[in-house]
């Protein structure tokens, strides 16, 4: 299995795996309308063979210092649990940290999500519609610049609200 970018002949894979992996075609939808707007910023997939089996997407966030939001992460069911999510998530954070971003916001189980640094108490002081104990922060460096200030995500979000 590789990482890398997606690409535009990926995107009917991209959407094949968002489908399967969540009840509904919201997240698929949201991604489609992300990169629309122009607000997908990094875009990974997880190629076995010529089958894309998983995908992360990061879109810029309206913060106080450079940061994106994680959203979403999707794995093919068939091979859920086997740490595809996890090193997709890895790269893109690695990813990010390389490009000079300084924080990543999600929303998501803080068990799950706490293994890659993000923290609940961390994202309190910011002010989010989203706010709340599934919001959580990871700082991409020493310190996030800010504790705290408006954060929103893309624009393709507010149709999920």
């Amino acid at each position: 299995m590789i990482i890398r970018d997606e690409t535009e002949a990926d995107w009917a894979g991209v959407r094949r795996v968002e489908e399967a992996a969540f009840p509904g075609p919201d997240e698929a939808q949201l991604v489609d309308r992300l990169r629309a707007d122009g607000d997908l910023t990094l875009s990974l997939v997880a190629v076995d063979g010529d089958e894309i089996v998983g995908h992360v997407a990061f879109s810029e966030m309206t913060a106080p210092f450079r940061a994106l939001g994680l959203a979403p992460v999707a794995v093919s069911p068939t091979r859920q649990k086997t740490g595809i999510g996890a090193a997709l998530i890895r790269a893109g954070l690695a990813r990010a940290t390389n490009d000079g971003w300084r924080g990543v916001f999600v929303l998501g189980d803080p068990p799950y999500y706490q293994r890659f640094g993000f923290d609940v108490a961390l994202a309190a002081g910011f002010r989010c519609r989203h706010a709340g104990e599934h919001f959580m922060v990871k700082a991409l460096g020493a310190a996030l610049p800010a504790l705290s200030g408006e954060v929103d995500y893309a624009r393709a979000f507010a149709a999920l609200d």
